[in-house]
């Protein structure tokens, strides 16, 4: 009798643990929503976010969807609600008050520690995705683990753990004399090496592959605008990438490599500053995606040389910045798709929504400028299944501001509201 009880409880008590959770549903209303995908705004949205996914979404005039009695509801009266934003250029264990050799001052682990404050900066800031293009030590696939497991605030992390480049480049450690033997660990001087640069950065967590196809702004002993990978090595980067289901982003500030990197198949091009007409063809042609920060010249060029950055950086800094943005312009002109990426880390993360009005002033309209943080970032991600808009199947990032950035776009700038996966991580006053 005591064997057939015991079986029974046990055989309850496995039927109670499989049972699954019971679901939680939230319904965020507003008075008004930007429609990403359509590039407006559209009027009084209900959207329904199950287990931190959307499962509908409906506006003025639409019927009402069924909702649970015991959900959760989030109503933000007059404001409009946005999809999560998306900084496609960050470096989370940056931080630009540590320029040139100043950063020599702590430990290895230091910027992995300090970069926990950026991603929650970041967060805090409508960011809800980034995309890491860099980092020390893996620094950006542990604080991406540590946020997936709720240790930490921050944004969904795209990683691409260590840059790839050439051997005295920009990605490479230029700032010690040979008897420190520093070397970038992702450095490659041939096909084979950079192809097997990549299958390490993937091994141990890169979710995109970076690379390095010109010399850069704040490296020491590099031009922006020399290319310092062939195209053959550019190209066996990117076949490799996409062959294990990954996409490669350059950094790429010259003219040649840019147009190297376009025809090499790599599918975002960083900075873009110098392009030329025959680059900007090659990627409306090519459909390569750029990600040109055009914001961040103004804190570097104030307080750069406070921070320690050396004046030949701040030299090159002020010789790209009109013609990054007048390019920019151009480039938009010209049909060739736009994302946004502000290379936090160079400037303050909190402030990167900055970039909008820069991007407005420079020839886009604020709905464009939007989508460039939203669908067409989602899109150049490979990810437009889940984030990028307010739509059904996505994660039910959302962010909302008091009033409409169409009109507006600084009010983007300060963020009152941000709910990543459903949950209210900065509530509106």
């Amino acid at each position: 009798m005591r064997n057939g009880l015991g079986a029974l409880a046990a055989l309850l008590l496995s039927t109670v643990c499989a049972m699954p959770a019971a679901a939680e549903t939230v319904v965020v209303t507003a008075a008004r929503m930007f429609d990403a995908k359509a590039g407006r705004i559209v009027d009084e949205p209900v959207v329904v976010i199950t287990d931190g996914r959307i499962q509908s979404v409906v506006t003025r005039g639409a019927a009402r969807p069924v909702i649970p009695a015991d959900a959760r509801r989030v109503d933000l009266g007059d404001m409009t609600i946005l999809p999560g934003l998306i900084d496609m250029h960050v470096h989370l264990d940056s931080n630009p008050i540590y320029g040139g050799y100043t950063g020599l001052q702590f430990t290895d682990s230091f910027w992995a520690m300090q970069g926990t404050a950026n991603a929650k900066a970041m967060l805090e800031a409508g960011f809800t995705t980034v995309r890491n293009v860099g980092s020390s030590n893996y620094n950006d696939v542990g604080m991406k683990q540590a946020i997936d497991e709720g240790l930490i605030a921050g944004p969904r992390i795209v990683p691409a753990a260590h840059a790839l480049g050439a051997t005295g480049g920009h990605c490479d450690e230029t700032y010690l004399p040979p008897s420190f033997h520093a070397k970038g660990e992702a450095v490659g001087d041939s096909i084979d090496e950079l192809r097997q640069r990549v299958r390490e950065q993937r091994k141990y967590g890169a979710e995109v592959i970076k690379v390095c196809a010109t010399g850069g702004v704040f490296s020491r002993n590099t031009e922006p605008g020399q290319q310092q990978l062939t195209e053959a090595e550019l190209k066996g980067i990117a076949d490799e990438a996409h062959m294990w289901g990954l996409k490669v982003a350059a950094h790429a500030h010259g003219a040649a490599g840019i147009k190297a990197a376009i025809r090499a198949g790599i599918d975002t091009i960083e900075h873009a500053s110098l392009i030329d007409d025959e680059g900007i063809k090659l990627a409306r042609d090519h459909g390569a995606y750029l990600s040109m920060d055009i914001f961040n010249t103004e804190y570097t060029q104030a307080e750069g040389a406070r921070n320690g950055v050396m004046e030949d950086n701040l030299r090159k800094d002020r010789e790209v910045a009109d013609i990054q943005r007048n390019n920019f312009r151009k480039a938009h002109a010209a049909g060739v798709k736009l994302v946004f990426g502000t290379d936090a880390g160079v400037m303050p993360h909190a402030t990167a929504g900055g970039q909008f009005a820069i991007m407005v002033r420079y020839g886009m309209t604020p709905a464009e400028a939007i989508q460039a943080a939203t669908v067409n970032a989602a899109a150049a991600l490979g990810r437009d299944a889940t984030v990028g808009s307010i739509a059904a199947g996505r994660y039910g990032d959302i962010i909302a501001v008091a009033g409409d950035p169409t009109r507006d776009v600084r009010l983007l700038e300060t963020i009152p509201f941000v709910m990543k996966g459903g949950d209210v991580v900065k509530a509106a006053n």
